[in-house]
């Protein structure tokens, strides 16, 4: 018994795989492609125990291809270069199936890592599958990105949760020597914070923690034996998720006190520094916006001083950062008006640009009323001319309402001047 029941019972065949329906259920997006072995390289983004190299497992045997792995904490560009080419030798000259490279924690993978990948991927040497928590678009290098899909993984729901429970008791050999009866399962649901594996190895630890062989669990059971035991922060579990949240709508809600509280549980906690600054990064677009164009600056430079400087002196930064964010005027104005404005354009499709807001560089295009009419602003007063930008489709819609705060206030006055009554603002 010194695997741990996570890996005891990890599932082999997609038929075992619980949960993440939308990829490999009966209409998933990987489910035919899995069957037929037409794979591609993809990254598998989700948090922590949804099944990512459970998954990466399957397929590599569903289709019946070698498989190597890696894990992005210890290995470095000479381990990936020597396991490319071993998979390059493995694909031999009598199959069409190219080796899967699995990488664990791909987004640890500094530029000139990821980059030793890039040639091995697009002549197909090897598939990739990278499983990363942090969000591709960040931590992934464009060109890497840009040849691989990427399927998201979600958290484990209640059910699936205890499908794993009931399974892990009938699967495991260990288990099976006791008599378990789960007349209870909210703690043990709730400090797995949806996360498979550490729900399992809650479960192992105790389970082995009771000397008889008979075991009712019970909450009062589950919460007097591991939560004692339970870390104030857990920075790859459901914590992760709702401090931030508390921190960011402290934010929101312009309250310094609470947002400096729950940074610095997470600071505490070993939280990346990255990853505060880059909440803060959104929440300065997203909450305050043209409220104060300045936050946006401040939580950018916030960005690169604390990836520079790093704990502890981040601390200080990222203080200061979240203060000044919780104490500036807010605005979703921005949010909003490309919210809406994406809206508009999934009901409305590709909608023709006017022809006087066409580019004409040839003179065919000149011919055709490309340019034709179109109004210089610069050429008349106040560089501003009553000109139509919109699709005559939608000529009227007003996508950006200007928020009640004082630089909002002047934006209102300056469109009111100018376009008058054209757009409800």
């Amino acid at each position: 018994m010194n695997e741990p029941l996570a890996e005891r019972v990890r599932p082999k065949t997609l038929d075992e795989y619980v949960s993440q329906h939308h990829l490999i259920g009966k209409n998933g997006s990987l489910t035919h492609q899995i069957k037929k072995g037409i794979i591609p390289s993809l990254i598998l983004w989700g948090p922590p125990g949804t099944g990512k190299t459970t998954l990466a497992n399957i397929i590599a045997n569903e289709s019946n291809r070698p498989f190597y792995t890696l894990s992005a904490i210890n290995s470095g560009v000479k381990d990936i270069r020597e396991v490319i080419d071993k998979a390059k030798q493995s694909g031999g000259l009598f199959t069409t199936k190219n080796p899967i490279l699995f990488i664990d924690e791909i987004h640890r993978f500094s530029k000139s890592q990821q980059d030793s990948l890039l040639a091995a991927v697009e002549k197909g040497w090897v598939t990739l599958i990278g499983a990363t928590t942090e969000n591709p678009s960040f931590e992934v290098i464009p060109a890497l990105l840009s040849r691989c899909q990427v399927y998201v993984l979600n958290s484990f729901n209640k059910e699936d949760l205890e499908t794993l429970l009931d399974r892990a008791i009938q699967q495991d050999d260990y288990l099976k020597s006791k008599k378990i009866e789960l007349k209870e399962t909210e703690a043990l649901l709730r400090l797995s914070g949806g996360d498979g594996r550490k729900l399992l190895n809650i479960f192992e630890l105790l389970i082995t923690s009771e000397a008889q062989d008979d075991i009712v669990i019970t909450d009062e059971l589950v919460l007097n034996k591991i939560q004692k035991n339970t870390v104030l922060y857990d920075k790859t579990g459901e914590q992760h998720y709702d401090i931030i949240s508390a921190f960011i709508k402290s934010i929101r809600g312009s309250d310094p006190n609470g947002a400096v509280y729950w940074l610095a549980r997470m600071i505490e906690g070993g939280e990346d520094v990255k990853f505060i600054a880059r909440r803060m990064l959104i929440s300065a677009s997203e909450d305050i916006g043209i409220a104060n164009p300045t936050a946006l600056v401040i939580a950018n430079n916030t960005f690169q001083a604390v990836t520079t400087i790093g704990y502890p002196e981040a601390r200080i930064i990222l203080s200061q950062c979240a203060i000044y964010l919780a104490t500036s005027a807010k605005s979703n104005a921005s949010y909003m008006a490309i919210n809406m404005a994406q809206q508009t354009v999934k009901q409305t499709g590709d909608l023709s640009v006017p022809l006087n807001l066409r580019n004409a560089p040839t003179k065919l295009m000149k011919d055709l009323g490309y340019g034709k009419d179109y109004k210089y602003a610069h050429n008349y007063d106040n560089n501003f001319t009553d000109e139509e930008f919109l699709p005559k489709e939608i000529i009227g819609t007003s996508f950006y309402k200007p928020g009640n705060n004082q630089r909002e206030n002047v934006i209102k006055d300056f469109l009111s001047k100018r376009w008058k009554d054209k757009y409800e603002l």
